[in-house]
């Protein structure tokens, strides 16, 4: 590798790469392990995805493995359906993790490790209400004070520690406290909570236990139990840190190490759990997947491809200061990629009937391309007759200049097939157009043209004899706003009332009716769509994934 070369490389890592790349060169680790640990309380989002694709790709890049570390931790949250959907959504985005493990598979050694530290001196049970502890820990500019039972013998902490493990007390009655420093500047350091009675019955452990551990206490030593070497975190846990480090070394565990990185907001939507449950249990949506839902289960749906969720969290990049990310990036990340593998289809979403008077051949199979960004997709034949279908949008009668769509004496080339005129405009006793009596041109078909014709305009069609009818989803952003949470009043008001438009009626070419759920297609000239995962037999349901174009930068909205 040439210096300019290697030069060039250094400055393209971010700056966590570069910390890797420092601590494998100065031989800190022989290897370096990351782990994921999503709570199991609800579905991935796009900011998890993220997380995950820098978590996975350290060890890619570097090697060494990631760890898929559920923190079941509060039982009332938690579901055995977020752990499947998690693993599934994981998998999807192209990840394998090295151990699939449990914050819970831990308790009985993070139990031992409250116990060492209430041996050691360095905590104590406490029977204040948490309204107490609250006002004990002071403010930032004032220290807080401890209780006494702070001054509590170690004897007598460890048989209230060990009643509170036996279901002796209510929830809420004793908490263990770790004994720090009640003057610390970071809150976090004054005496925290390590553990709390919950009664309540747990996805895995059932009732075994009725003490969890607080994420401060689970966190970093799961991570040390697991010789996590690069425990990544975002940067609203650097105040946790203190604690992070704090807690490894007074129980002389293998030192991880936490590092934060900025997240990532996305616009015209909410990343929040509680927020994202709101909208599932108030029926805005249908569900986790739901197709406008920020969740990677959603994004799935709708017919984003892994590919173009892992491009995103690339070009968004791993920064150390928040930013908000427009939803256009990720659009266009979904474009860049269908366009290159998507089956071109023809759809006509509201159509007007077409009627060729001088075609008298009856039908017959014309050719057309799979995708032409992708020749090894091939062709496939289409019907043409002399009856069709267009887009009522593609016929004005009385057209403005530079009009080069449909309209009397006007001609336009049909998609695959020929160049037609229109001559005659028949309408219904309201005056609406019921059919375009047209003519077409023999010698100007599709790839054998001798007519010497050029026209500018080329539309899509279907034949009135041969296609099937299907249902359309077309999704657009759920708000109408770029940052919901922060604006007044309730999120839920800023809700796009447009976010799904239902379309019947819509027609298609029979080709259509082979469609997969992981089969992407691009409907010319409508843009890019996917079979839903719950469409029936009878009638397929096609959700949009997204435009052509960016409709909403040019709406300016």
């Amino acid at each position: 590798m040439s210096a300019d070369k290697h030069v060039e490389e250094e400055k393209s890592l971010n700056f966590l790469e570069e910390i890797v790349e420092n601590d494998l060169s100065a031989g800190k680790y022989q290897s370096i392990m990351t782990r994921f640990p999503p709570e199991p309380n609800g579905y991935l989002h796009i900011g998890h995805a993220s997380s995950i694709c820098l978590n996975f790709g350290l060890t890619q890049k570097f090697g060494g493995g990631t760890n898929l570390r559920f923190d079941d931790t509060n039982p009332v949250t938690e579901d055995t359906e977020y752990v499947e959907s998690i693993k599934e959504d994981i998998k999807w985005l192209g990840f394998e993790w090295k151990h699939e493990l449990y914050a819970s598979d831990y308790f009985e050694t993070l139990y031992e490790y409250a116990i060492k530290l209430i041996n050691n001196g360095l905590a104590y049970v406490d029977d204040s209400t948490s309204e107490e502890i609250a006002q004990q820990k002071g403010t930032p500019t004032q220290p807080g004070h401890r209780n006494q039972y702070a001054g509590r013998p170690v004897e007598e902490n460890l048989q209230l520690f060990a009643d509170m493990r036996a279901g002796k007390y209510k929830d809420g009655e004793k908490v263990l406290r770790a004994k720090i420093d009640m003057e610390s500047p970071n809150m976090l350091m004054r005496d925290p909570i390590l553990y709390r009675i919950k009664h309540a019955h747990h996805h895995r452990t059932g009732d075994a236990w009725c003490i969890y551990p607080m994420y401060d206490f689970a966190h970093g030593q799961s991570d040390s139990i697991e010789h996590i070497t690069h425990s990544i975190c975002t940067m609203e846990f650097v105040p946790h840190r203190e604690v992070y480090d704090w807690l490894i070394e007074k129980l002389a565990i293998f030192p991880s190490k936490q590092y934060e990185f900025a997240r990532r907001n996305l616009s015209h939507t909410v990343t929040s759990k509680r927020k994202l449950l709101q909208l599932v249990n108030e029926k805005y949506v249908s569900g986790w997947d739901d197709p406008r839902m920020p969740t990677i289960a959603g994004y799935r749906r709708r017919g984003y491809t892994p590919e173009s969720i892992r491009d995103f969290c690339d070009r968004i990049g791993v920064g150390k200061r928040d930013n908000m990310v427009d939803l256009g990036l990720l659009e266009f990340c979904a474009r860049e990629h269908l366009n290159k593998i998507a089956l071109r289809r023809m759809v006509v979403f509201d159509p007007v009937k077409v009627v060729i008077t001088n075609y008298e051949k009856g039908s017959e199979l014309l050719v057309a391309e799979n995708n032409p960004e992708d020749t090894s997709t091939g062709n496939r034949e289409i019907s043409f007759s002399n009856e069709l279908y267009i887009e009522r949008e593609d016929f004005m009668e009385n057209p403005p200049k530079k009009y080069f769509r449909l309209a009397p004496g006007q001609k336009v080339r049909l998609k695959h097939a020929y160049i037609i005129q229109c001559d005659e405009v028949v309408k219904d006793e309201a005056g609406a157009v019921m059919q375009l009596n047209c003519t077409y041109i023999p010698e100007s078909k599709s790839g054998a043209d001798t007519s010497g014709i050029h026209v500018k305009g080329t539309l899509h069609w279907v034949n009135a004899k041969d296609h099937i009818a299907i249902r359309i989803n077309e999704y657009d952003r759920l708000f109408t706003v770029e940052n919901p949470a922060n604006e007044e009043g309730e999120f839920q008001s800023y809700i796009n009332a447009n976010s799904l438009t239902v379309l019947n009626g819509a027609l298609a070419e029979p080709a259509l009716k082979e469609a997969l759920v992981s089969d992407r297609f691009q409907f010319l000239r409508k843009g890019y769509f996917v079979l839903d995962k719950e469409s029936p037999k009878d009638l397929l349901v096609f959700n949009r994934t997204v435009t052509l174009k960016d409709s909403w930068a040019k709406a300016g909205k």
